[in-house]
């Protein structure tokens, strides 16, 4: 790219010759919705049902294009899109199109007069109320609660509990979310005998995130919701240095937001219920996934 950050026809070519091709086009697709963390090799090679071997030549022709960066996070290869590059080659071609003609001011306004309403099918897809559930809920759960309900977009309405509740969310994971644009007013620590109880809300599905609280006996929960299990490591329990305790959290949260946009892209309404519970093991063991999540069985 020259330096004042516009494209050549070359590589403008090359861009949309890497994306010509329907293996990559889907991984960049799929890059896309997992923005800006990306997804380890090994999760994409899962999620597009494409061999290790292949996906590793289509990657390698996705980064040459520049549509896509990588980095190592220990034995992972971590791959995330860059969407600076595609929007540099739509750019490119825009350059030899027509410029609108303004609108007017009474068209204008009509436009922000009336806004778009909502279809029918948007008010009538269904809810979901998930639980997510680890031992002091003030950290992974508390994560995952916050994510979901903003990536939801109102379909899903998330909740978070402990089976031995700490007093307060830990201060680290409210400031990544604080960083991040969350809201964490409403985020606190409590006990999961509160969705047990007479009028709790009905659940769903009831998502664990810690080995111990998969491994303890769980109150009886009205409505026969779904559990599965997706064990990531406690970003509470790490020592050492601000930094790496920062580190941990930061890792925790990218591994939860890969499995809720995982689950949140779920066709919900075309899935049986035994096909929905295999999908939702499946995402538990994506890149970062405790050995109990893998094996069912503890360290």
């Amino acid at each position: 790219m020259n330096g004042n950050n516009r494209l050549s026809a070359a590589e403008t070519a090359a861009i949309f010759a890497a994306l010509s091709q329907e293996t990559r086009l889907e991984a960049y697709r799929l890059l896309l919705r997992y923005q800006p963390f990306g997804l380890a090799a090994g999760d994409i090679s899962r999620l597009l049902a494409v061999p290790h071997n292949t996906l590793s030549t289509h990657m390698s022709l996705l980064q040459s294009a520049g549509l896509v960066r990588s980095r190592r996070e220990g034995r992972s290869i971590i791959f995330a899109a860059n969407p600076v590059r595609l929007a540099a080659a739509e750019a490119f071609l825009d350059q030899g199109r027509a410029r609108p003609r303004k609108a007017s001011s009474t068209t204008q306004s009509q436009a922000t007069t009336f806004p778009r309403k909502r279809s029918e099918e948007d008010l009538n897809r269904k809810r979901y109320n998930v639980l997510v559930l680890c031992t002091g809920n003030t950290a992974r759960s508390i994560m995952a609660e916050a994510i979901l309900n903003r990536e939801g977009q109102g379909r899903f309405h998330a909740y978070s509990a402990g089976s031995s509740p700490k007093s307060k969310p830990h201060p680290n994971g409210l400031e990544l979310l604080g960083d991040l644009g969350y809201d964490t007013r409403g985020l606190r620590s409590k006990s999961w005998m509160e969705f047990a109880e007479p009028g709790a809300p009905k659940m769903d599905f009831i998502i664990t995130v810690c080995d111990r609280a998969a491994g303890e006996a769980c109150p009886h929960w009205p409505g026969h919701p779904l559990v599965a299990h997706w064990g990531i490591p406690d970003p509470a329990s790490v020592a050492g240095p601000v930094e790496e305790k920062h580190a941990a959290f930061q890792e925790a949260y990218r591994q939860l937001m890969n499995r809720l946009t995982a689950f949140l892209n779920l066709p919900f309404d075309d899935l049986s219920l035994s096909d929905l519970k295999i999908r939702l093991a499946e995402i538990g063991q994506m890149e970062g996934a405790t050995e109990m999540t893998v094996t069912g069985r503890a360290a």
